[in-house]
């Protein structure tokens, strides 16, 4: 618990000090985000608020971290690098999405190399490959669509983080590199929240919101749980993500059923901006996320102590309900604007 404590306080110390340094150096360099049609902010915002992140995340692990686990570390670590420098790349020059997906599969791969993937079906190992490659690339991707209002997507993180270091530390034997990721990864996101909540005067950029998605899928990938079958733990990572895969689902479907491309084609229809939409503040919309982020990871807390029948029966109306909240939400305010506002066409 001590180790616990000492990587949480070095990765926020580090992520608040390196910050507002992070901040002058995206103005000195010209990384920002200038407002476009899709965004919520007016004036120029910095960028580079992601490199702090990795800073204290990285920094904590390097004073205080896990030592048995070398190699996966390792690849864990390398993974993250790779995917932040990618990350980096798009917030100065822009990339194509499909180089930014080649830069999400290539940090996937370190991790199999590392020895981190699924093992759904221990005789199948290039299923379980390519489903680490698909999970990786998902939430990676699931966290980079929720970075759309200030303190989403860090808090979503931060939040998910918790669940994840909670169950770390209820599952014995207790499973500190999991539990060390996740308290360097809720430190390191708290000091960066310090000057990202709204309204923020720093960014986190693809730099970070590709490096949390990665980090997280990386830790859902080794969370075990040696009390429960793989037919009910394999949900629980589901629930503990589930505003970000929530997120993305809306998007994607909410867009194709539009006729529009869902990964090229951005817009203000993501599920905080439908709740802006609906008379909240963006502040309030982001609270709702948090407290979404929260129901969800409970439930998948849970399901670490249910039986088959239960877990089943516990997802089958999660599933139900938001198969619903889809379709209210589609109903009520497609693409982000309320249907009695919407003009004819």
């Amino acid at each position: 618990m001590v180790q616990m404590v000492l990587i949480l306080l070095t990765a926020l110390i580090f992520s608040m000090v390196v910050t507002p340094m992070a901040r002058r150096a995206a103005l000195r360099v010209g990384v920002v985000s200038v407002p476009r049609s899709r965004d919520m902010h007016i004036t120029p915002v910095p960028l580079l608020g992601g490199a702090a992140i990795y800073a204290g995340f990285v920094a904590a692990l390097f004073f205080f971290g896990e030592r048995d686990h070398i190699r996966e570390i390792i690849s864990i670590l390398l993974g993250a690098t790779l995917i932040s420098i990618f990350g980096l790349a798009d917030d100065r020059w822009g990339l194509s999405p499909l180089a930014k997906m080649v830069g999400q599969i290539l940090a996937g791969c370190v991790l199999l190399i590392g020895g981190v993937h699924v093992t759904l079906l221990p005789d199948q190992p290039f299923i379980n490959w390519a489903v680490t490659l698909f999970w990786v690339v998902g939430i990676t991707n699931a966290l980079n669509f929720l970075d759309n209002m200030d303190g989403l997507s860090g808090g979503i993180a931060t939040v998910a983080a918790a669940f994840f270091l909670l169950l770390a530390a209820m599952n014995e034997p207790r499973q500190v590199l999991v539990g060390a990721m996740a308290a360097a990864l809720i430190g390191a996101c708290v000091g960066f929240l310090r000057y990202n909540l709204n309204p923020a005067t720093i960014f986190m950029g693809d730099t970070g919101s590709l490096f949390l998605g990665f980090i997280l899928a990386s830790l859902a990938i080794k969370l075990r749980f040696p009390s429960n079958v793989v037919l009910v733990t394999w949900m629980v990572p589901l629930f503990v993500l589930g505003v970000p895969l929530f997120d993305t689902t809306l998007v994607v479907v909410s867009r194709i059923r539009r006729g529009v491309n869902p990964f090229t084609t951005p817009g203000k229809d993501h599920l905080s901006h439908r709740f802006v939409a609906l008379g909240m503040t963006r502040r309030e919309a982001v609270l709702t996320c948090y407290l979404l982020g929260g129901s969800s990871g409970m439930i998948g807390t849970y399901l670490t102590q249910a039986t088959i029948t239960e877990a089943y029966l516990v997802a089958g109306m999660t599933v139900l309900a938001v198969l619903a909240a889809l379709a209210w939400l589609e109903y009520i305010c497609p693409s982000g604007v309320p249907r009695a506002n919407q003009q004819p066409t």
